[in-house]
């Protein structure tokens, strides 16, 4: 499946702000959502892992009407190389090998039709 084209502006939040340093300030930015484009939840986009608290990280978590930062676990699963998906525990779509990049895939193509002894069979 593709994955979802949904973006938000995601501005930083007050706290962030206030501990930077003036003519130095975080700006906004725009994240893409990263499940599936069947997704039945609120957007999503990981923002950082949390190295401090194994097992989680942070997610940009958005609809209509707002978008929040949240702390959510790893999903549990894992495909048939025994690999873990890259999306949070509960996630409503496939998961993360389930899930192409239209763009990501584009590039790549181009790229290994140039370059082909960097991308073997």
């Amino acid at each position: 499946m593709n994955q979802c084209t949904e973006v938000v502006l995601l501005r930083p939040p007050d706290f962030l702000l206030a501990l930077s340093v003036p003519g130095d300030r975080p700006e906004p930015g725009y994240v893409l959502c990263e499940l599936g484009e069947d997704h039945d939840d609120d957007h999503a986009a990981m923002l950082w892992d949390e190295g401090g608290r194994p097992g989680s990280a942070v997610w940009a978590r958005w609809n209509a009407e707002r978008a929040r930062p949240v702390s959510l676990p790893w999903c549990s699963a894992l495909d048939a190389r025994r690999e873990a998906c890259e999306f949070f525990a509960g996630h409503g779509s496939g998961h993360s090998w389930h899930v192409t990049d239209p763009t990501d895939e584009a590039i790549t193509r181009a790229l290994a039709s140039e370059h082909p002894r960097l991308f073997p069979d």
